[in-house]
């Protein structure tokens, strides 16, 4: 039998001519999933970020259509209440439209002393009536004449005006705010051609008196 020398390891067999470096193992070179996994984490942020940027423009869009969606319906509440108002005044004008003649008859009477008793009490009522709806009546006579407010119904010259001016009124006229339901029936006079307006004749005459008298 063979005696084994205590204190000695065996050592496994080396090439001749090898160094001692090729006799230790050497570690394992990292494989392809392990090398490409750092770009595949980078890959995966960039397409987080794109869809990211996707969404907030998405976000963008969809307000950006509530706000328009806001806007146009509030153009239209502000429509509707607008046209609502207008139907009711066409309606309130076309109502009074209709009770314009008894208005007219009403003022008569009164020019003619006979708005008394029971026929009296009526017309003020109507008239209390028709202001709460709106009704105003216009047409003075010394107003200067206005062709959208009033209609000329006759014409004269007069030597005391120095435009033309409303010298009667014919029928009077009725509006509701702006709106004019029936303008006012008038008489008018103009100055008399080639006349001096009495204002500046007056003016003419204190001119002279005053230029007249001279200080000794």
């Amino acid at each position: 039998m063979t005696e084994e020398k205590p204190g000695f390891e065996e050592k496994p067999d080396v090439p001749s001519g090898a160094t001692p470096d090729d006799a230790e193992p050497k570690a394992a070179a990292p494989s392809e999933e392990e090398a490409a996994a750092p770009a595949g984490d980078t890959d995966q942020a960039v397409g987080l970020t794109a869809q990211l940027d996707q969404a907030q423009t998405a976000l963008g869009e969809r307000t950006a259509d509530l706000q328009r969606l806001q806007a146009e319906y509030q153009n239209y509440r502000r429509r509707v209440e607008r046209d609502r108002v207008t139907v009711k005044e066409i309606a309130v004008a076309n109502l009074l439209s209709e009770l314009l003649p008894v208005l007219d008859d009403v003022g008569r009477a009164r020019e003619h002393g006979e708005l008394v008793g029971g026929f009296k009490s009526v017309a003020e009522s109507l008239e209390t009536v028709v202001a709460k709806l709106g009704l105003q009546q216009f047409g003075k006579e010394g107003e200067p004449f206005d062709p959208t407010i009033h209609e000329a119904l006759m014409h004269s010259y007069a030597p005391d005006v120095t435009e033309t001016t409303c010298v009667a009124i014919l029928q009077p006229g009725y509006r509701i705010g702006e709106r004019t339901i029936r303008p006012a029936r008038v008489a008018v006079a103009e100055p008399q051609p080639g006349a001096t307006p009495a204002a500046a004749k007056e003016e003419k005459t204190d001119d002279e008196e005053s230029g007249g008298t001279e200080e000794v």
